[in-house]
């Protein structure tokens, strides 16, 4: 008889105390290190983060925070999307260190070493956490697919490529140019 040994499942303790010069991601319990993004990714995330911060100091409708922030979905989830958006009746959710609990918004830009994961496991998680938008912006295709959280999955919603406008349901209808979020490159 065969006896597996238990996986050793890392925790948030281990996740904090991991060396700083890597970014990681704490997924499952498996702690993840997460390459530096290429300049197609970091143009789209200054951007895409440009444009959500000014409607924040607009609206006032809530806080946006860019990578590297952790996000404390459980003791074994921690992640770190390229995007976050809480609004400020979840407000109480953010701290100094974190964001504790499922944001209203995600953004996720795919690169080649995480397009999958981003697809595909942390789709699951952000739904099963409550995510109530999650976007993937693919700098390659230069699209953002907008998914609504639908019981406990995503439904696709729309694929905006340039020339479209992206109406956010989350942000309270508020619009995206998808030009000017690929405009520079």
């Amino acid at each position: 008889m065969v006896t597996q040994k238990p996986r050793l499942a890392f925790t948030y303790i281990d996740y904090v105390n991991a060396p700083e010069d890597r970014r990681y991601e704490l997924l499952d319990g498996d702690l993840v290190m997460v390459p530096a993004p290429k300049r197609s990714h970091q143009n789209a995330l200054l951007d895409l983060a440009v444009d959500l911060e000014l409607l924040m100091r607009r609206t006032g409708m809530g806080q946006v925070f860019a990578a590297p922030f952790d996000v404390v979905l459980t003791n074994t989830d921690v992640v770190q999307p390229d995007i976050i958006f809480v609004s400020t009746e979840r407000a109480h959710i953010i701290t100094e260190d974190n964001v504790q609990g499922a944001p209203d918004l995600v953004v996720e830009i795919l690169s080649p070493s995480t397009a999958n994961r981003d697809r595909t496991f942390k789709r699951s998680l952000y739904a099963r956490h409550g995510v109530k938008e999650y976007w993937i912006v693919d700098t390659r295709l230069k699209t953002i697919e907008l998914l609504l959280l639908d019981g406990d999955d995503f439904r696709l919603a729309g694929v905006y490529g340039r020339g479209d406008t992206l109406v956010s349901p989350t942000l309270g209808g508020c619009a995206l140019n998808i030009n000017a979020v690929f405009s520079r490159w």
